[in-house]
Formats: C-alpha cells, structure tokens, sequence
C-alpha cells in the first residue's frame, strides 16, 4: 500500500523510485544539501524542488524536520529531538543517533566563522549569493582573539577540519581541494547563520577577554548532545535576506 502510494505521488513528480531514494539517501546522509556546490548536487536540489512536498511527508513520521531556503537554495534536515525555535518541542526522548559528533577545535571554527561572518554582513561584505570571503588567516585570528584557541599544527589536521566545515556546507573553497596555507581563501556560507544559536554567539561575545575559561565554555557547551544549537526561524521557506512582507 505504501508504495503503491509513493509510486503514484513520484510519477506526478516525474521520478524513478531511484531517483527519489538517491536524493533521500544523499539528504540523510550529509545533513544539508546546497546547489552550488556541485553538479551532484544542483542535480539533486533541481529534483527535490520537484518532490519537496513528498520528501516531507516522507521524513515526518521518523521525527525529522526539514529547512528548505530557496533564496539561497539549500535543503537542510534537523534530526529527532532537535530544539528548534519557531516549532514545539517534541515530547518522546531522542538519544542523538542522527547526530554527528563535533569536535571542541571543529565547535570553535564554527563559532569564530558566525562571529567573522556577522561582522562582514553588518559592513555589507556579503556577495550575490549571501557568502563572505575569509582566509585561513583570518580564521585563525579570529580563534586567538576570541577562544585563546588556534588551528591543528599539522597540514593533515588542517585539511580534515576545513574537510569538515565543507561537508557540513557551512565554507566553500574556489577549488576542488586546499593546500591549508594562511592564503587559503574560502566563503563562508549563509548557512552559518541557521547553524548557530544567538544564544551560542551571545555567550562567546559577552564573555570577559581576560576570562579564557568563559571564551572557551561556549564551544565546550555546543560539544554536548545537541552540539551546536541549531536554529530555524519560524517559516521553513526563510531566507537571511528575505525581503520584507507586505
């Protein structure tokens, strides 16, 4: 009965059952999905585009929620149990095994890269598509000022944890890989803004400088359960640049 059903509402989409379960696979899998990041997955947002109400209905029963911003064009999914503002609580318990355990090093680049990423919006270095440029250097700066902290001494280290802040589509590199030099430039995605809590951020900007305990306490907090506090505002269809309604 199921499929039968899922096979009527995928031939009004004008997908394969493969095609559906491509994009479902790929979604679960990675967490986020962006169409400019490659030819993968422009395929892939092209035909969620065509099956989002499906997708929907799909992942619902398992707990899951979805943020889809079409200005920026990216599909993210929030696992069980996730706080998210703007939508009740779910009452059963969830034990986190949707979620990707994040490293403190991995928390903090992502607290530095809010932190660099507001400050270029507030001075309106953003570019069409809502990113901002940093370079490695930048980031690493902004690690010392902000949590004491620096980037992993060996090139290998380096390399996994921008490979990670790639993955979790948070950064972009110009080019398919990066040698991790302090050169190194990279764009910060509109996506760090809804990955982050203002509460997170909050707590990182008011801490004491002379306190390095209180500057680190905000990226030991986000490496707990629920890691990074994740935010989706109210409408599921919400952009950062989202043009006022009438």
């Amino acid at each position: 009965m199921i499929e039968q059903a899922l096979d009527e509402a995928l031939a009004q989409c004008r997908l394969t059952r493969s095609e559906f379960s491509e994009l479902l696979v790929r979604l679960l899998d990675y967490g986020v999905i962006c169409r400019d990041e490659s030819n993968i997955e422009t395929v892939l947002y092209d035909r969620f585009q065509r099956c989002e109400q499906v997708i929907r209905e799909w992942i619902s029963p398992l707990g899951l929620r979805l943020q889809h911003d079409s200005r920026f064009q990216f599909i993210r999914v929030y696992p069980p149990g996730s706080e998210v503002p703007g939508m009740p609580d779910q009452e059963e318990p969830h034990h986190g095994g949707f979620r990707a355990r994040l490293s403190q090093q991995e928390v903090a680049a992502i607290l530095v890269l809010r932190v660099e990423y507001d400050k270029s919006l507030r001075e309106g270095q953003v570019d069409d598509h809502g990113c901002v440029a940093l370079t490695l250097e930048a980031l690493e700066l902004g690690l010392r000022n902000l949590l004491k902290m620096s980037l992993p001494d060996k090139l290998a280290e380096r390399k996994q944890l921008l490979k990670k802040l790639r993955q979790l589509r948070l950064i972009q590199f110009n080019g398919d890989d990066s040698d991790a030099a302090a050169d190194t430039l990279m764009r910060v995605r509109p996506t760090i803004a809804q990955f982050v809590s203002e509460s997170a951020l909050q707590q990182l900007l008011d801490a004491p400088e002379s306190d390095i305990a209180a500057t680190t306490q905000a990226a030991e907090a986000a490496s707990t359960e629920t890691e990074i506090e994740r935010i989706t505002p109210t409408s599921e269809e919400h952009s950062l640049f989202a043009e006022p309604q009438e």
